[in-house]
């Protein structure tokens, strides 16, 4: 009888410590202050889309949404590995940079790594945003994965590789003596290497301003090494006589004894279009298609529904069956050549004519609807890259989400994962300098969209803030935050920077004081096209409180902003940020 009450008053023992136990966890997670009390404390990120045009069409299981990969990833290259397709983006002076997307239906794109994701890949410095990586191809031959890209902040153009398309990739061996960007790499039947690339026009002579060229050369991959003399393959573009500018985006296909290159003509602006060559010899002659360009917008009425402009910078792919598809670039306006998204990935089929290739209704209004490739719907659960979705991440695991980048290349860790949390340091780098800031932002992927996060900050000085931002680049952008003012309290507040309207020099739109115990700060940044509003609370279950309304997200443009890159919805922190 002891023994049974002894062995009772054991096991009543035991559960009594789990349960003590995991209510000491559970107060450790939930209600324990900041772990890095220095740090800025982000509990979770929240993402979803909101646009009309998924809102008002429906999809069916054989169709497929435009873009395919929404927000800002631009000059698409694509390669098909037996039944994988793998898809690589632009990425500029963000970091990691050169997403790598795998898919086995051409509709859901996961992505599995990023090309350049250490440091010795590269160093962007203090390079301009839209410097770094441009225009990279990626293309498959003999068991390895080959990336030929420019890095026009150092380095020039270059060539990784990786037997996984995961990575890890190479580190950059560099091609010297290359005057240009946007390279391509072609592997013909003998076995022999050519790289094809934009340069200046022939002698350094321009006959009309954007005059520009396209150069080939072999290239010896063992010795890295150019064999022979680059040369001239296209001069101008498709006619000299109508002056055709920044021809560039070359890519060599063979077919039926044929070698076609495809380019970007017209700027990647409003006129951007795509075109075609071929020739029976690799170095040329190459005619010119008499029905170029097989891909454009500019002529179509910019007031049409859905308008998807400046399309263009494609790369082709043949399917198992021989049906061929394009990818390109495109952009969403909201009116007035305006778009705050940047360039996207769209997707269309080709059709061969008379051994030329065609972008099916390349010249008509790209649909945000269409058949989808005749391929097996993949049954993998992936995160939708297209339509309306939501995205949530609540920092549970021990390494970011691939979804995730930071501006130019860290040079220190400056972040934690812990307790389910994103711990970020202030640091003296700031969001105005063209410097690696404490900022871990993702892609805006919608026209309409709303983005929010649970932060907990305990600022030092006046100089110390943290927040939400809706950032272009360092003259451009809109940040909801939370600082100490000069009384010891702190306050919610609005900063736009602008170069136009403010030449570059952060404003306060708008703030309000937080109540003395607000330990935790919720912030909200809802898209609508142009305009944008934010919010915040100090409590999860209290209501929304609008900090400002309608605030004009022009300066978030391209157009307004300049430069290649799209805008991005980032955590960000500073102790140096006035």
């Amino acid at each position: 009888m002891f023994k049974i009450k002894s062995i009772s008053f054991k096991i009543v023992l035991v559960i009594s410590l789990m349960i003590t136990i995991s209510s000491c966890k559970k107060i450790s997670q939930n209600s324990q202050p900041i772990v890095y009390p220095e740090y800025a404390a982000f509990d979770w990120f929240d993402y979803k889309g909101k646009d009309d045009a998924y809102a008002n069409i429906s999809k069916s299981e054989s169709e497929y949404w435009n873009p395919i990969l929404a927000g800002f990833y631009p000059d698409p290259t694509i390669c098909r590995v037996e039944d994988k397709f793998y898809l690589v983006n632009s990425s500029f002076c963000y970091f990691p940079g050169l997403p790598i997307f795998e898919s086995t239906d051409l509709v859901n794109w996961k992505q599995i790594g990023n090309i350049i994701d250490r440091p010795e890949q590269a160093n962007f410095g203090n390079s301009r945003l839209s410097g770094g990586m441009y225009a990279p191809t990626l293309r498959y031959h003999n068991g390895t994965f080959y990336v030929i890209c420019t890095n026009v902040s150092g380095g020039g153009n270059f060539i990784v590789t990786a037997k996984n398309p995961a990575g890890p990739w190479s580190n950059p061996m560099v091609i010297p003596g290359v005057d240009g960007i946007d390279p391509d790499i072609f592997f013909d039947d003998d076995g022999k290497l050519y790289i094809t690339h934009n340069g200046p026009p022939p002698n350094n002579i321009s006959v009309h301003d954007g005059h520009r060229a396209i150069y080939m050369f072999e290239y010896d991959l063992a010795k890295q090494k150019i064999i022979g003399e680059s040369k001239l393959v296209i001069n101008g573009g498709t006619d000299m006589a109508i002056k055709p500018v920044w021809i560039e985006g070359p890519h060599v296909i063979k077919k039926n004894g044929f070698y076609y290159m495809i380019c970007a003509q017209g700027g990647t602006g409003y006129n951007h279009s795509e075109v075609v060559f071929r020739s029976k010899n690799i170095y040329g002659p190459y005619e010119s298609y008499s029905n170029n360009p097989i891909m454009t917008q500019s002529h179509l009425d910019p007031n049409r529904k859905n308008e998807v402009s400046t399309t263009g910078h494609a790369d082709f792919v043949e399917l198992p069956n021989g049906d061929w598809w394009a990818v390109f670039l495109g952009c969403r306006p909201y009116g007035m050549d305006l778009y705050n998204t940047g360039r996207e990935t769209f997707m269309m089929p080709v059709e061969w004519k008379n051994d030329w290739p065609t972008i099916v209704d390349g010249n008509k209004a790209i649909p945000m609807v269409n058949k989808r490739p005749n391929l097996p719907l993949s049954k993998e659960k992936i995160a939708p890259m297209s339509g309306n979705f939501v995205s949530h991440d609540d920092f549970n695991d021990n390494k970011l989400d691939l979804k995730w980048n930071f501006i130019r290349t860290p040079s220190e860790k400056w972040y934690d994962l812990k307790d389910g949390k994103l711990f970020m340091k202030p640091r003296k780098e700031s969001i105005h300098t063209e410097t690696n800031f404490s900022f871990i932002g993702r892609r805006q992927q919608h026209l309409k969209f709303e983005a929010s996060t649970k932060l907990e900050f305990a600022p030092k000085d006046t100089l110390e803030t943290a927040g939400l931002v809706a950032f272009q680049n360092e003259k451009h952008y809109l940040l909801i935050g939370k600082r100490l003012k000069g009384d010891g309290k702190t306050e919610v507040f609005l900063e736009r920077t602008a170069s136009k309207i403010q030449k570059g020099k952060p404003e306060i739109v708008a703030k309000k004081e937080l109540e003395a115990n607000a330990k935790e700060l919720f912030v909200k940044i809802e898209g609508k096209g142009r305009y944008y509003d934010f919010y915040y609370k100090t409590a999860e279950k209290s209501e929304w409180i609008l900090l400002s309304k309608d605030v004009d997200g022009i300066i978030l443009s391209t157009k307004e902003a300049e430069g290649f890159v799209g805008t991005y919805l980032a955590m960000y922190t500073s102790s140096h940020h006035f």
